[in-house]
């Protein structure tokens, strides 16, 4: 390792991917793993390391490699090995003679794909043919993702591969082949199945899954075994595909997606989507390192019916403790009894990606999940509700991360409870937070709206609630569907609020300058001109230019929280007025609205908001 990094200078591995500029003893440029427009990535050859100051990302050049091309560490020292000239020596003898055992099954498992290949445009391929058209896909699609059709014989691939020089030992221990445990001759594994090639994090082929064409048999979809070359639990099904659509480019957004079969990952990848597949079990903890290594957070993919949810519910449980800052976990919640396979047949590729981007963060599902044990209709089961949630973010092992789910699921129940009145039993398909379809929002406001609202004084706090929201877009994603139905709480920014969430729920990761561009360029510029004005004279701790961003989003969303709950009254008078028996309610929620009218007005939201 020290000859390898002797040999490389970091400004020339790291140069090929950044544009770097000499300032001194160091090299400069533009970070690659976040935008910025200021320069503050250095690279320093002398002390062998890069450090980036806008992501705090630290590391040599085998590190950039795993950040920037995500490759595996023993990946990325291959490829360095090669441009430095030097050859990777054998661990230990035994090693090396395993290595040379792997590649040996290695070769068969190649001819098999071949033999697959070739069946399955013969005769005996028919049914599988017949199946692949009916699923949708064409024929110039199949030596893409390999596949094949076992015919129903006994000893079919067994001969096949015999002919070419293999040993029935050599086929079992690679799992094309079973031994009966009573003696006997080995026999195929797979037989009248369509047939999938699976592959490792470089591409050879480790093991096969198949299909049955016959709808009796007890298996659907069959695996092979665990071998000396396949780990069902630390292989997923078109990674190597997936990491060729996600490209080299560390710029790109687009964050690897789990599915839960081939036929979904095929439809996934054939919409330029990168996407896996776990070996037909629940994700392993090792499986979730190999899918952060690709993306900081992965999105999982589920049916939205109740078998799906149980499913994500299963994937929060297991990844919990492992969550860190940089690793976490969306998930996309697709129409009960739909998969992408059916959504790219029946809709296209565009509805499939449209599908896939609308997603839920990890803290908002853990949430659901924790509400939906139980009603939450007395006391007691709402006291139980709060305990879960603070066991529940107890479970995380970082301790900084724990204390940030903690607070955030605490601000979720203390917006449910007991400010705003009880929601009814949620059910998917009941709006954003439900995980269904998203509101229906009313039409993006034109230039003369936006300029009609000019005409009088926005006030301050809600100008800073709709700055913070152009500053950082993500921040909005918990709170969609109250932006859409109140606004940020002065009916002047009404149709900004509208666009703003428009533009979230369309799919599109428009950072802050993007945004601004867009509201440019849709007539809102002169309106956001003023909310920047009006926002200065808020004193909002979210928008110092030194705040740290997962404090301001905190902070923003207290602040948001307790801004709407005014809304949230004014609904709860409306029900309680000239109710016989509710004076005293009545009068209790109307104390609240007014002293959260006052704090707004007087700016005194932020400290209420930090203290709730």
């Amino acid at each position: 390792m020290d000859e390898l990094k002797a040999r490389l200078r970091p400004s020339d591995v790291i140069g090929r991917t950044v544009k770097l500029k000499r300032q001194g003893r160091e090299y400069v440029g533009l970070s690659p793993f976040s935008k910025e427009k200021s320069p503050s990535f250095f690279v320093n050859d002398d002390k062998g390391f890069f450090h980036d100051f806008s992501s705090g990302k630290h590391g040599d050049i085998i590190s950039f490699l795993q950040e920037t091309e995500r490759l595996s560490f023993v990946e990325a020292v291959q490829r360095l090995a090669g441009e430095a000239g030097m050859q990777l020596p054998a661990e230990d003898p035994k090693e090396a003679e395993r290595e040379q055992k792997r590649a040996g099954l290695s070769d068969w498992m190649d001819l098999a794909q071949k033999w697959f290949a070739a069946n399955l445009r013969r005769t005996p391929g028919k049914a599988a043919r017949e199946y692949l058209e009916k699923r949708g896909l064409p024929e110039d699609q199949w030596e893409r993702f390999g596949l094949g059709y076992a015919p129903n014989d006994r000893e079919g691939l067994k001969q096949a591969l015999i002919q070419r020089g293999a040993k029935p030992a050599e086929l079992v221990e690679a799992g094309m082949l079973i031994s009966p445990e009573s003696g006997g001759q080995p026999y195929d594994r797979f037989r009248d199945r369509l047939m999938f090639p699976i592959l490792d994090a470089r591409g050879r082929i480790v093991s096969f899954g198949g299909r049955a064409m016959n709808p009796d048999d007890r298996a659907k979809y069959l695996n092979g075994p665990e071998s000396p070359l396949f780990h069902k639990g630390a292989t997923l099904y078109g990674l190597p595909e997936a990491r060729r659509i996600l490209g080299a480019e560390s710029k790109n957004d687009q964050a690897i997606i789990v599915v839960e079969g081939y036929m979904d990952v095929i439809a996934c990848q054939r919409a330029g989507l990168p996407a896996v597949a776990p070996m037909g079990t629940a994700l392993t903890e090792e499986q979730m390192e190999r899918l952060w290594r690709v993306s900081s957070e992965p999105v999982l993919c589920f049916d939205g019916d109740a078998a799906g949810l149980r499913a994500a519910y299963r994937a929060i449980e297991r990844s919990l403790p492992l969550l860190k800052a940089g690793r976490s976990f969306r998930f996309a919640l697709l129409g009960a009894g739909q998969d992408p396979d059916d959504i790219l047949r029946e809709k296209g590729a565009p509805a499939l990606r449209q599908a896939l981007a609308e997603t839920h963060g990890f803290a908002e599902v853990l949430f659901r999940r924790e509400q939906d044990l139980e009603p939450l209709d007395t006391p007691e089961r709402k006291a139980g509700f709060k305990a879960r949630l603070r066991n529940t973010a107890s479970a995380i092992q970082d301790k900084d991360l724990a204390e940030q789910y903690r607070r955030d699921l605490f601000d979720r129940f203390d917006a449910l409870f007991p400010r705003s009145p009880q929601r009814a039993p949620w059910t998917p398909g009941q709006g954003r937070r439900g995980f269904g379809p998203p509101p229906k929002l009313g039409q993006t406001a034109e230039g003369a709206q936006a300029m009609q609202s000019l005409f009088r004084a926005i006030e301050p706090v809600p100008a800073a609630l709709a700055h913070g929201a152009i500053d950082d877009p993500e921040r909005m994603d918990d709170h969609l569907e109250e932006i859409a139905a109140h606004g940020f709480g002065d009916k002047g920014l009404d149709g900004l609020a509208q666009e703003l969430v428009r533009l979230r729920l369309s799919g599109h990761s428009l950072d802050s300058a993007s945004l601004r561009r867009h509201l440019a360029q849709s007539g809102h510029d002169a309106l956001v001109r003023e909310v920047e004005k009006a926002a200065a004279k808020s004193g909002a701790p979210f928008l110092a230019a030194n705040a740290p961003l997962a404090e301001a989003r905190v902070r923003w969303s207290q602040a948001f929280d307790a801004s709407t709950r005014v809304a949230a009254l004014e609904d709860a008078l409306a029900h309680a007025r000239d109710v016989p028996g509710q004076d005293e309610a009545f009068r209790r929620l109307k104390a609240e609205r007014d002293a959260l009218r006052r704090a707004i007005k007087a700016g005194t939201i932020w400290e209420d908001s930090a203290g709730s």
